[in-house]
């Protein structure tokens, strides 16, 4: 059985470096049955996810928010980790959910949606809603990161300095090539995966192909899926007050969720 406490004590143990990235828990005065599992990005951290975790407590949501190993550490750390202990994390934080008897949707930017498809394989949510998702990365080296890992280690990213303690300005490229086995396994389940779901993206986005998540909407097998796409001014990552768009994000993700709580 695991708990939210050997979450935190295994966060430590790793020397997460700052506060918010640590994982989290948050539970409502009057809990309505249902929990939400929140899942952030390659090189982000759980703070990524949380504003949007307490406003679906403020709803009335039970949260919890993952933190993927090699994340709130050190690029060096992510350098060194597989996607399936990002897997294995993912489905600790649904059975944290699941030991309070809830019924379990998820909610994942970036690579962590990926992780949210991958699991609805083998467990058993009511909806997922994916921000930005992706079958492709923009960068047309993307693909080859792993041999090019060989010879250039880390990519370089700008970060403001406000970011820098959640956000690497050194991204490892074997955590890249990590992200290129995961796309192509979630690739090969996109037409099993029945439940409903809904997809925000945009057209600003540096981070991954034009069209990309159309195509991973359109592969679905679920009859009940919605997809929005904003406008140029917002960016890849849509939970985080740099997307002027955030509390339209926060009112589509809360308005789906809660008709998955009426259905």
């Amino acid at each position: 059985m695991v708990s939210f406490e050997q979450e935190l004590a295994l966060a430590d143990s790793v020397g997460v470096n700052h506060p918010e990235n640590l994982p989290f828990l948050l539970q409502p005065d009057q809990p309505n049955g249902h929990g939400v599992l929140l899942v952030h990005g390659f090189s982000a951290s759980p703070r990524e996810m949380r504003s949007l975790g307490e406003h679906l407590c403020a709803e009335n949501f039970t949260v919890f928010g993952v933190r993927l190993p090699g994340h709130g550490t050190t690029p060096e750390d992510l350098a060194g980790r597989h996607s399936e202990e990002w897997s294995a994390a993912t489905d600790r934080g649904y059975q944290i959910l699941k030991q309070q008897k809830l019924l379990i949707c998820g909610v994942g930017s970036s690579t962590g949606a990926l992780l949210l498809l991958k699991l609805s394989r083998s467990r058993n949510f009511t909806g997922l809603a994916l921000l930005s998702p992706f079958l492709q990365l923009k960068h047309p080296l993307a693909a080859f990161a792993g041999p090019l890992s060989l010879l250039v280690p880390f990519q370089k990213k700008t970060i403001a300095a406000a970011e820098q303690p959640f956000y690497y300005q050194r991204r490892p490229l074997k955590g890249v090539a990590q992200i290129n086995r995961l796309r192509r396994q979630v690739n090969k389940q996109l037409s099993k995966i029945k439940l409903p779901v809904l997809i925000l993206t945009s057209r600003g986005d540096a981070t991954i192909a034009t069209g990309t998540a159309e195509q991973l909407f359109g592969r679905l097998g679920s009859p009940d899926k919605i997809f929005h796409c904003y406008g140029p001014e917002v960016p890849h990552v849509l939970s985080t007050a740099e997307n002027p768009q955030q509390l339209d994000v926060f009112a589509r993700v809360t308005s789906f969720l809660s008709s998955l709580h009426s259905a």
